[in-house]
């Protein structure tokens, strides 16, 4: 497996996702920085077992949305957990109330990635946050693949993942949370340990990934990330963060 995922597909039950390896056990024990100080009442979206949550100090109330079998583990670990696909439960989250909310590796999935950040404003409190990871299209295997081998390969875990439904480049996503009000406080690209070693092609490809971006002074620097951490809050000006919780 490339990298560790959530496989929560929001719009889709049963795809048999919960049997691939990984699946219910998601620590991301990188991802516990991006999680703001203020953290009292937290959802996460894709919570698997519920295990990145119970590792986050500072939790008062802890909810979980998760379409497989692993929320009845989560409910053990979470105050609240919904066994269903976002879109099902949407109208029962209570809104303004969220300090935070964690999407890690969902959105590539979601079926429609607009509407869900069009929905999911409404849960946040004042002042509140989004956060999550996702993954980057122009990771230089991929694009080495794509330019160098004429190939697209999908597979059942990485990049091009056969359940994923979106892709997105550092651009390309942070034109999706202006597009929807959301103000970028943080993005970084996620490194790995995966191609530190590997086949003479892989490590050519590194090789070139690292020429390009010393070359362009930066610009082809986003294609070492595997994935793209975030951490983003409503505009001022944004309905949903003018209103009183």
């Amino acid at each position: 497996m490339a990298y560790d995922i959530s496989y929560c597909i929001l719009g889709f039950k049963d795809c048999g996702m919960a049997t691939l390896p990984g699946y219910s056990i998601q620590k991301r024990p990188e991802m516990i920085e991006f999680v703001p100080v203020r953290r009292a009442r937290v959802l996460e979206i894709g919570c698997a077992e519920g295990d990145f949550l119970a590792t986050v100090p500072g939790i008062k109330e802890a909810w979980g949305i998760e379409p497989s079998s692993a929320a009845q583990v989560a409910r053990g670990r979470l105050h609240r957990v919904f066994q269903a696909t976002f879109d099902e439960v949407e109208t029962e989250l209570p809104a303004s109330y969220f300090d935070v909310i964690i999407c890690n590796d969902v959105i590539e999935h979601m079926p429609d990635h607009d509407a869900f950040f069009s929905k999911i404003s409404r849960c946040m409190a004042p002042g509140g946050m989004i956060i999550g990871s996702i993954p980057n299209v122009r990771f230089y295997q991929n694009l080495f693949q794509l330019l160098f081998e004429k190939d697209w390969d999908y597979t059942d875990a990485g990049i091009l993942d056969r359940t994923h439904l979106r892709f997105f480049t550092e651009k390309s996503f942070r034109k999706c949370l202006r597009r929807h009000g959301m103000i970028l406080n943080r993005f970084q690209g996620l490194t790995t340990n995966i191609g530190r070693s590997g086949s003479p092609r892989e490590r050519i490809y590194r090789g070139i990934a690292h020429m390009l971006a010393c070359a362009t002074f930066g610009y082809f620097s986003d294609i070492r990330y595997l994935q793209f951490a975030f951490q983003a809050s409503l505009h001022a000006a944004h309905p949903a963060a003018l209103r009183v919780g």
